[in-house]
């Protein structure tokens, strides 16, 4: 009660400081329209920005220690400014370079990203790197028991880390660096896999659909209702449970069913995107043209209707692709997805989830089962900046 006594006032004030702001503003500036104009949930925001940086670097430069007891949450915040301000110089500096090297092409492309789509492009080639590559990158096998159990991350011996594994060691011994090296080889990877199966089949129905409508449209499309009248996640679990107990002790039996059965459920998404996206396109006048010339059907889908649909379903695989990864990630979470002992990302996360319990005493012992949980959070900030980006430009509108 106390908590929200506080917060009710301290949102109180911050209104009143937006309000002395705006009149102020207003007479110092002689009723510029910008400030005249301004609505009051204008100023409150831009009132709330300020505190909240204020209360930010006020935390930030807190002890890290109270009595010799380390206080989490300011570690953990300095850790994620760090990082977000650490990504943030890395974009920009990729952003510059690309400006200046590569074709013409690509100079003009970077400098027309912002700098979030930028961060998301570098973020994007960098998993994809790590992933192509993991058996190079990782120090480790991904199912390779080493000598020692329960390593904290940091590398401080003092701590109960070890310089040999940097970000620690599981509770049997694997090497937490080379499983999520490996992690992203095999939850991206799968990920790409099934987004690209998921779009082969709704989009070659759905512009069948668009295409010769009738009763084949009419039939597509009742299924697909029906498919998506479903909780996909629910769905999927559902349609796991019975694969595994189908697939028995054959765990990439499991990973092949879980490819086939995520692609079915979301492939009805780009079905309904592309069969909007056909029939749009298939009343133009030259599908008519091609139609006259005795084109065939494997012709209008691929050689005219699909180049003009392109802009759309890229942005669409992009976001496809993130429901496809998180969906993989939770099935594996719950535990019938990819199986043990491949490395994946939403399994690290369960398996090393006990570690939390350590955070009020040892930071650098809680933050292991965050690092699997911030790789998936990464990547999927990383495709809807990007996305946003592809989306922006597709629309037209100018900065």
């Amino acid at each position: 009660m106390n908590a929200l006594v506080w917060i009710l006032g301290g949102l109180l004030v911050i209104l009143a400081i937006a309000w002395v702001f705006r009149f102020a503003a207003q007479k110092a500036t002689d009723n510029k329209p910008y400030f005249r104009d301004m609505p009051l949930s204008v100023a409150f925001g831009y009132v709330f920005a300020a505190a909240a940086l204020l209360l930010s670097i006020w935390y930030f430069f807190q002890p890290k220690a109270v009595d010799g007891v380390p206080s989490a949450g300011v570690i953990f915040f300095r850790w994620a400014v760090i990082g977000l301000l650490g990504f943030a110089a890395a974009a920009w500096v990729f952003r510059t370079v690309f400006r200046n090297v590569g074709s013409e092409n690509s100079k003009k492309l970077f400098r027309s990203m912002p700098l979030t789509a930028a961060f998301g492009v570098m973020i994007i080639i960098v998993y994809a790197i790590v992933s192509v590559f993991a058996g190079l990158i990782a120090p480790y096998g991904q199912e390779e028991i080493l000598g020692a159990a329960n390593v904290v991350a940091g590398g401080d011996p003092a701590i109960g880390g070890n310089p040999e594994y940097p970000l620690g060691t599981d509770q049997i011994g694997r090497d937490i660096l080379s499983r999520l090296i490996y992690g992203a080889q095999n939850t991206v990877g799968i990920a790409f896999i099934t987004t690209c199966l998921a779009f082969f089949l709704g989009g070659t129905l759905g512009f069948l659909a668009a295409v010769l409508g009738g009763w084949l449209d009419q039939l597509l499309s009742r299924m697909v209702d029906a498919l998506m009248a479903i909780p996909s996640l629910i769905f999927s679990l559902l349609l796991m449970t019975i694969a595994t107990a189908w697939a028995g002790s054959e765990a990439w039996l499991v990973t092949i069913y879980m490819i086939f059965i995520i692609a079915v459920i979301d492939s009805t998404r780009v079905f309904r995107l592309s069969r909007a996206v056909g029939q749009s396109i298939v009343v133009m006048d030259y599908i008519e043209a091609a139609k006259l010339r005795g084109e065939g059907m494997g012709y209008l889908i691929f050689r005219e209707i699909l180049p003009n649909a392109l802009a759309p379903l890229l942005a669409e695989f992009g976001l496809r692709f993130c429901f496809v990864f998180l969906t993989i990630a939770s099935l594996s979470f719950l535990g019938v997805g990819i199986q043990p002992p491949k490395a994946d990302w939403g399994t690290m996360v369960r398996d090393l989830s006990p570690f939390i319990n350590y955070a009020s005493f040892a930071p650098n012992a809680a933050v292991t089962p965050l690092l699997a949980a911030g790789a998936i959070a990464l990547l999927t900030v990383a495709v809807n900046f990007v996305v946003d980006w592809m989306l922006h430009k597709s629309s037209g509108l100018k900065e």
